[in-house]
């Protein structure tokens, strides 16, 4: 017999991963050239050959005990260090190796920071839309995860109901940008807002209250938008990484957290997500992957591949009468549903073999997300079954 928690996660399994198979379904059906996936994110974008090479010339110069063996929890002390001085390059911070873990990817550092930050009971703010596991990985822990309304003009935060939604109960904010699905880039003004929220709602309630700013698209961004690195805006703020977009290695798991000197109980902090790097099964990054990453931080995937996908999708929906969110970053398009029930919408896409995913996946119902990472080729040969979906539903 499995147990209730297990009951009501399969109970919410990931809409995206569904449909991901639904696609594979009809690809057997009607065969995988007549079939518009645009349900998963997995990058287009082969791994820069600079990171190939590394992890040859690793294992030629390397002892094998070492490049395969345990390391701290935490990761390798250089690796860490590597990592440090080049946020310190990028973003005029001022970190060491001591405030660098490396991780088991994004999903696996959001785990070691709430493992460390929330008691049963403790609540986590999200700012719908969001990434759906963000809701299970609060429920490892016996937290609630609460959900922030926003703007439906721009989907930046509705800061007015933000404040609302904390409590003295709140332990965190998790906050995504560019957004998935979104593909929205949080402002300064919007940052700054949300930060002088933070410090009110802080010295209102006597609690420390912890910004975690998860960052895997945070190199995808267009339009000359400028990478950001979110600690400058308020004291308490962890980032979480991941090397899955920027250097296109989601299957490698492997990405970092970063604890500033000035987030309150810096140290236990650092201290308690080593153990839960250990307790939680992670033990440390893989090992290889960790010394591989270390060589290329310079390196970033083809942006301008999705910028083009990003162009050629956004410019022929509008065209075609649907209305979008411009993304700005990630590569996600977000859309309207012109239908009132998007689930309906989205079943009505497969017809036309377009697979979306549903917009209450990520707690926003009424939309639908359109994974770009595809090939310009797909895109190209989906716009006539867009231009027929669009005609069915009257635009």
């Amino acid at each position: 017999m499995v147990s209730e928690k297990i009951r009501q996660a399969l109970a919410g399994s990931s809409a995206i991963r569904a449909m991901f198979r639904e696609g594979k379904e009809l690809a057997a059906k009607v065969g995988a050239e007549n079939v518009y996936d645009f349900s998963l994110g997995n990058p287009a974008t082969p791994a820069p050959s600079a990171l190939n090479q590394a992890i040859k010339d690793i294992l030629d110069e390397t002892n094998p005990l070492v490049v395969h063996g345990y390391m701290d929890n935490s990761g390798y002390e250089d690796v860490r260090q590597a990592v440090a001085d080049h946020l310190n390059r990028r973003f005029h911070t001022s970190f060491d190796y001591h405030n660098v873990i490396m991780t088991v990817g994004a999903a696996g550092g959001l785990n070691i920071i709430f493992k460390t930050i929330l008691d049963p009971g403790s609540e986590v703010v999200a700012f719908a839309p969001y990434f759906g596991e963000y809701k299970s990985y609060a429920a490892n822990f016996d937290a609630r995860l609460v959900e922030a309304a926003p703007d439906f003009e721009s989907f930046q935060p509705d800061i007015d109901d933000f404040r609302e939604k904390l409590s003295p109960a709140t332990r965190a904010v998790i906050i995504n940008t560019p957004n998935n699905p979104t593909g929205v880039v949080y402002t300064d003004e919007t940052m700054k807002r949300i930060s002088s929220v933070l410090l009110e709602k802080e010295k209102e309630y006597g609690t420390d209250i912890y910004l975690i700013s998860d960052e895997p698209y945070r190199e995808l961004v267009y339009d000359g938008i400028e990478e950001d690195f979110l600690t400058k805006y308020y004291h308490n703020t962890i980032v979480g990484y991941s090397f899955s977009k920027s250097l296109s290695l989601p299957g490698e798991r492997i990405g970092y957290v970063i604890v500033p000197d000035e987030a309150s109980d810096s140290e236990l902090l650092i201290d308690g997500m080593n153990v839960s790097n250990r307790t939680l099964g992670f033990v440390n990054a893989p090992s290889l992957m960790q010394k591989a990453v270390a060589r290329c931080l310079e390196e970033k995937t083809n942006i301008a591949f999705y910028d083009a996908n990003r162009k050629l999708l956004y410019d022929n929906l509008t065209k075609f009468g649907f209305t979008c969110i411009r993304p700005q970053g990630a590569f996600y398009l977000w859309m309207k549903s012109p239908l009132e029930d998007e689930e309906e919408f989205v079943r009505l896409a497969k017809e036309y073999n377009l697979i979306l995913v549903k917009g209450s996946a990520f707690a926003c119902p009424g939309y639908v997300r359109i994974a770009y990472c595809v090939s310009p080729d797909m895109i190209t040969r989906s716009l006539p079954s867009f231009e027929k979906l669009a005609a069915e539903c009257g635009l």
